[in-house]
């Protein structure tokens, strides 16, 4: 038996790294743009992520107007680069909803300044960490809830409540996920919950990396992606994950424990090393 999922979806497809979006970009189809931003609305986007990748800031603005006339949904801001993200937040509609900003890290925590031009709601990146003034990835669950920490403290200091804060703690591809990531993503998420410091703070995470570089079917053809990223969901949703940047095109459900995918991804929960990829192999095999 399974339910839908109660997630709420931040619609990933007008990003620069979709090739179909990429041309829209690459033309100046502001007409395509527009239709893409209806229809991740019309089925059942909360936020539009809009990512331009490398373009100029100018170029930002125009496609947040124009995605903006398409829908009333709110926007999710998508962009490491400081000097985008202005002239996005600057030209954003708020009578849409609050933006969020996607993302702030451990190392780039001057983008919070910009919540005095207009408030948003930042995902915080909570997969990396400060190494000696350098970008290092968290290793471990109490690396990850260190970093939590940090984002927190420094989210406070603009008065940004917590129930406005989305944390990502990063997910890798199960696929090849030798280091054990997801154990180290549901224990941080558990030792967050277990935290009164983050009463009423969201988790998100960018779902369709779950799955990448999987094949779309098992052997008997059945479908690969969607039931493993539900499975995570299904634990993941109890230890407090309610947003996904993810496909609009997708049927996230709650699945039971004796779904064979359910039952993959607790396996995984379990072993470490190639043991875990191995289990994953014999899954899609089918």
């Amino acid at each position: 038996m399974s339910s839908k999922a109660d997630i709420k979806i931040i619609a990933e497809s007008l990003n620069d790294s979709v090739p179909s979006t990429h041309e829209l970009y690459e033309t100046g189809n502001f007409g395509g743009i527009r239709e893409l931003a209806q229809e991740q609305d019309a089925k059942g986007g909360t936020y539009i992520d809009v990512n331009v990748g490398g373009r100029s800031a100018a170029f930002f603005s125009a496609v947040i107007k124009a995605v903006q006339s398409a829908t009333r949904k709110p926007l999710s801001i998508d962009t490491p680069d400081i000097t985008l993200a202005e002239a996005a937040l600057r030209d954003y509609d708020d009578s849409a909803g609050k933006p969020i900003l996607n993302s702030i890290s451990p190392l780039r925590t001057d983008m919070f300044a910009l919540y005095k031009i207009k408030a948003f709601r930042p995902i915080l990146l909570i997969s990396e960490r400060s190494d000696g003034g350098n970008a290092g990835a968290c290793r471990s669950d109490t690396e990850t809830f260190e970093a939590a920490n940090f984002l927190l403290a420094e989210a406070g200091k603009y008065g940004i409540a917590n129930e406005d804060l989305i944390f990502d703690p990063g997910i890798a591809p199960i696929g090849t996920d030798s280091e054990g990531n997801l154990v180290r993503l549901i224990s941080a998420l558990r030792m967050m919950r277990e935290d009164s410091s983050f009463a009423g703070v969201h988790a998100s995470v960018g779902l369709s990396n779950f799955t990448v570089m999987l094949p779309a079917k098992r052997r008997d053809g059945s479908l690969v992606k969607g039931p493993l990223e539900s499975a995570f969901l299904t634990r993941a949703m109890l230890l407090g994950l309610d947003y996904v940047i993810g496909s609009v095109r997708r049927n996230y459900e709650i699945l039971s424990d004796d779904h064979p995918a359910m039952q993959c991804v607790d396996d995984c929960l379990k072993l470490t090393g190639f043991d875990a990829i191995q289990r994953v192999r014999q899954f899609y095999k089918g």
